[in-house]
């Protein structure tokens, strides 16, 4: 169809030698689709246009290139509307950016300060390597395949500690031989043929203590192998100009010294004298009492993990959030636009808010890598918030506030949720429910609600069978239909009609747009169960009969979800954390008062949430652990050539744990993923350190 006429022209019958067309039963006029999406941006009404950039591009390139597009965009339109930029990911790669950066000026000025007792000129020259390894290491990165992000970024600051050990060591030696009188040319030579092999063994040893990471299985291997290739390619190239670039500065630019050294080296050597030294001393008289009292601080630093508790993966920590709003389920637009707009009023008079983009009808465009949009449905609602940047303190007492004000919401369920690192998860705490009768399943579910709300930290506990759903149900008399010639097709496609509308073909517009063609009875804003009252079917002879005399309508209950893991009918129960509690404490509890229920046969609770996803993810942790263990060993023994001086080596790994747990427990930190690299990078510097202290001992 080109038009409306020919629409109307249309034959739908005949009798008694007279044509019946469209125009003659029917209205046909120009109307709106059903409103199944409503955008808002700080309460107006708005449209959304996203923008996602190519794998392999950067990011503020195409940034760039957009916001020069839209503001060229803007200029063409009319006073009512206007162009505003809402959210842009570019800004948080630059602040993660802008972080590195700081800390690269902080790890220059701290080299700087630790290594005036060597002098100006070897700090200078220590300095020139930072650069240089994160150059080499971003460019090792690109040619293998990965990108510039957060992790890899995470992996950078982390080497930033690291890297500059070599050329430390490198340049300190190469001092020390000058000050006993060597030439400049003769230090630099000698000096670090004198520790390379130690040299190689320390950053060897770095290296395969990144190993478990770096032999993660699966999605979450994947998902954090470019961090720990980070520290690797950075590590790597710190050894390479360590070894290369450092002598080769050192020979001419350092100058021959004093055999004391310079007033900030004669100050350290004092200070060492008077503190470190006598602690020394007494340690060496007293070798049973030392060992046992290093041994006695580890296991009671053991004893710490409970009180610090586990966890996944950190907050992302950049102001922005997501509020998801679930209506009872087969509620209108109208239902979920309320709550939507109760949200908005909220927000927007806060100080700390910025902007709002409110969804209704449908979730948020995606805006963060692991939180995809959910359903389309006219009972969901989202908005995504953008606030000023504020410490984690303030942040936490803010949506604290807001998760209060939002939980009194009567007529939807409303989650204030924060972005998080990692892969995405339902909830830190989630509870499945395994079953094959969804009755069974249900009564069985409010028992492990009841159990979960019933735990102090818990809140916002969902069960997604919690409340059923009720259907309008079409029950067809089979036997009476069949009497009157109605096939039961019929009856189906008349209800269709009559409540939501039949598409039976195309119009296509002079521009060249098409648009569904709808037939519909006649009806309000929206259909009612009185409206089937006034419908008709049609039977084989073409006579119209009531639908009321073959059918029949009634309200039943149903479940409002019906969800299956590994091919089994679940039902998921999850909870937020209060702040404050633990996710790995309070998980424990829930689960230790989860075993006191008595459950059918048949049926069982797993834990799912961050508890499941921790286990996956490190899975496979062990078998790497032990390859990085046996690695590390091997490069000992041939470093040394004896048992002994690995286990002396080994030895200094217990009381740097002892430290990092201790610090965990008095800043309230967690053991996640995070610290567990930490870790890592702690035990490979203890290594290094021990390897450049026994090696020059035995030299």
């Amino acid at each position: 169809y080109r038009s409306l006429e020919e629409v109307r022209a249309t034959t739908v019958g005949g009798a008694a030698g007279r044509v019946v067309r469209l125009a003659d039963v029917a209205d046909v006029q120009w109307g709106y689709a059903e409103q199944a999406h409503v955008t808002r941006v700080d309460g107006h009404r708005a449209v959304f246009i996203t923008a996602l950039a190519r794998a392999g591009t950067n990011v503020m390139d195409v940034r760039d290139g957009v916001m020069a597009a839209a503001d060229a965009f803007a200029a063409e339109l009319p006073p009512t509307i206007a162009l505003e930029k809402g959210f842009d990911q570019a800004a948080n790669v630059e602040h993660r950016l802008g972080s590195l950066g700081f800390d690269f000026v902080l790890a220059i000025l701290l080299v700087l300060v630790t290594l005036l007792p060597l002098g100006l000129r070897a700090a200078t020259i220590v300095m020139v390597s930072i650069p240089l390894s994160l150059a080499i290491g971003v460019t090792l990165l690109n040619a293998t395949g990965f990108t510039i992000n957060q992790l890899t970024i995470v992996g950078m600051v982390i080497a930033l500690g690291l890297l500059v050990d070599d050329s430390i060591v490198v340049i300190e030696n190469i001092a020390r031989w000058l000050r006993e009188g060597k030439g400049r040319e003769e230090a630099a030579i000698g000096a670090t043929q004198q520790i390379v092999t130690a040299v190689l063994g320390c950053t060897a040893t770095l290296v395969f203590a990144f190993v478990p990471i770096l032999m993660l299985p699966g999605s979450a291997g994947v998902f954090i192998r470019s961090l720990p290739m980070a520290v690797v390619y950075t590590i790597l190239a710190s050894l390479v100009i360590s070894l290369t670039i450092v002598p080769f500065l050192a020979a001419f630019a350092l100058k021959e010294e004093d055999e004391h050294g310079n007033v900030f080296l004669r100050g350290l050597n004092r200070l060492i004298e008077l503190s470190y030294g006598k602690w020394l001393h007494a340690a060496l008289a007293r070798p049973k009492t030392t060992v046992a009292a290093s041994l006695g601080l580890f296991v009671a630093s053991l004893g710490l993990v409970p009180a610090i508790g586990f966890s996944l993966f950190p907050k992302a920590g950049i102001p922005q959030y997501l509020v998801q709003i679930d209506a009872p389920d087969g509620a209108t637009m109208a239902t979920t636009d309320s709550a939507v707009r109760f949200v908005e009023r909220t927000l927007v008079g806060r100080p700390e808010v910025t902007k709002v983009f409110a969804n209704v009808g449908r979730s948020n465009p995606l805006v963060y890598y692991n939180v995809l949009p959910r359903y389309e449905r006219s009972s969901v609602g989202e908005l995504f918030v953008l606030t000023t940047r504020q410490s984690p303190a303030r942040t936490a007492v803010l949506l604290d506030s807001l998760r209060d004000v939002f939980e009194a919401y009567p007529g939807a369920r409303i989650k204030l949720k924060e972005f998080e690192q990692g892969l995405p998860l339902e909830a830190p705490i989630a509870m499945r429910v395994v079953g094959e009768d969804l009755d069974t399943l249900r009564a069985v579910a409010a028992r492990v609600e009841a159990a979960m709300r019933s735990v102090e930290g818990t809140r916002q506990v969902e069960n997604p069978l919690k409340v059923p759903r009720t259907d309008l149900r079409v029950r067809l008399d089979a036997e009476k239909a069949g009497l009157l010639g109605i096939p039961p097709a019929e009856v189906d496609r008349t209800v269709r009609l009559a409540v939501a509308g039949l598409q039976l073909g195309k119009f296509r517009a002079p521009d060249g747009q098409d648009y569904d063609l709808t037939v519909r009875l006649p009806r309000g804003a929206a259909p009612t169960a009185q409206s089937l009252d006034r419908v008709h079917v049609q039977a084989v002879t073409g006579a119209q009969v009531p639908l009321s005399q073959v059918a029949s309508l009634g309200f039943e209950t149903s479940p409002a979800l019906i969800q299956h893991f590994q091919a089994e009918r679940t039902v998921l129960l999850t909870s937020e954390v209060r702040t404050g509690y633990n996710t790995d404490r309070v998980t424990k509890v829930i689960l230790d008062r989860l075993d006191t229920l008595s459950l059918p046969a048949g049926y069982r609770i797993q834990p799912a949430g961050e508890i499941e996803s921790r286990e996956e993810s490190f899975s496979g942790l062990g078998a790497a652990a032990l390859v990085s263990i046996f690695g590390i060993l091997a490069i000992l023994v041939l470093e040394f050539g004896t048992f002994k001086g690995t286990i002396i080596v080994a030895s200094v790994i217990p009381l740097g744990i002892v430290g990092g747990l201790v610090f965990l427990w008095l800043t309230g930190y967690t053991l996640s993923f995070m610290a567990v690299v930490g870790f890592i990078a702690l035990i490979g510097i203890e290594i290094k350190n021990s390897i450049l202290l026994v090696d020059f001992t035995n030299q």
